[in-house]
């Protein structure tokens, strides 16, 4: 299992451009395979991608998620397609369809047929992450022309997916999912399979499975709970998640998070990793008391 992390959660990585090339830099010294970057209201993922490619020389970027209602498929292609280049293909396009209270709420945009528009979303985008031309016209998207970056290698793309639709669009159209408040349970009965027959149904190999899920090294379990779930208390409202959450059969964030001491962080690790986790996206959370320094020691250790 490659191990990753999660740049939403440390300091001025989350929001800062000097801090997250530092942070970056940081995790390709130390070994980690990847650093994934959120695309919520703070710093474009997408672009901020690019300026940490270009600064760092082996690690994967990667953007965990990309709403896809804000942009249409051909811009968000063209902007993959430029960060690939800037980041030496190690770019990884990792889009979501967000939630009804963003999309509806925040954009003023229709979240009436999510799986319909990620369809025809990935129709467009899918072609020409590969460099091919696209000739669609849908109920919503439409998209006839061609990129010309011929310098610019392939864009792998994931797909965020929880439900069964979603996971075989994922599967057939992606190189895989990545997850958040998805636990191990979940991962090994629910996202697995469904992902898996999908790829397998479309002569696809097994997909990857990126999961994310917060982290603390601490011997203060309890008020380190607390404070994750305070901090991540709204992940535990949004419909999808909390499917996932029940279907885990826990109560909120707090509760799924991987929190406790070396042995503990270790067995919860080993855990997704037999679960079939290809990715673990850590997202280090520094409550309670605990050191960023000595997670990064643990999660380095932890390398295959």
């Amino acid at each position: 299992m490659r191990i990753g992390l999660f740049s939403g959660t440390v300091g001025k990585a989350a929001s800062d451009l000097p801090g997250l090339v530092a942070f970056a830099r940081d995790a390709e010294a130390r070994g980690f395979d990847s650093v994934w970057l959120p695309n919520i209201f703070a710093i474009d993922a997408v672009g901020a991608c690019a300026i940490v490619g270009w600064e760092t020389q082996r690690i994967e970027l990667g953007t965990a998620v990309t709403p896809t209602y804000p942009r249409h498929p051909a811009a968000l292609a063209q902007q993959a397609v430029t960060t690939q280049l800037a980041c030496g293909d190690r770019f990884t396009l990792g889009i979501g369809l967000s939630h009804q209270v963003v999309i509806e709420g925040m954009f003023g945009m229709s979240y009436d047929k999510p799986a319909k528009h990620m369809a025809e979303y990935l129709a467009i985008l899918r072609p020409l992450l590969r460099g091919e031309a696209v000739e669609f016209e849908g109920q919503e998207l439409t998209a006839k022309l061609a990129l010309e970056v011929p310098e610019a290698a392939d864009v792998p793309l994931l797909v965020a997916a929880l439900g069964p639709v979603m996971l075989d669009l994922a599967g057939r159209y992606s190189q895989g999912t990545t997850t958040w408040m998805t636990g191990p349970k979940t991962i090994e009965e629910h996202i697995v399979p469904g992902i898996n027959a999908a790829a397998s149904a479309a002569g696809k190999p097994a997909p990857r499975i990126v999961c994310g899920l917060p982290i603390c090294l601490t011997h203060d379990v309890d008020n380190a709970r607390e404070q994750i779930g305070k901090a991540l208390e709204i992940y535990g409202m949004l419909p999808s998640y909390r499917a996932m959450l029940d279907r885990e059969g826990v109560s909120g964030p707090a509760e799924l998070s991987i929190v406790g001491d070396e042995a503990a962080l270790g067995s919860a690790i080993s855990r997704l990793r037999n679960a079939g986790v290809t990715d673990f996206n850590a997202a280090v959370m520094p409550v309670g008391g605990a050191s960023v320094e000595a997670m990064m020691d643990l999660l380095q250790a932890e390398l295959a």
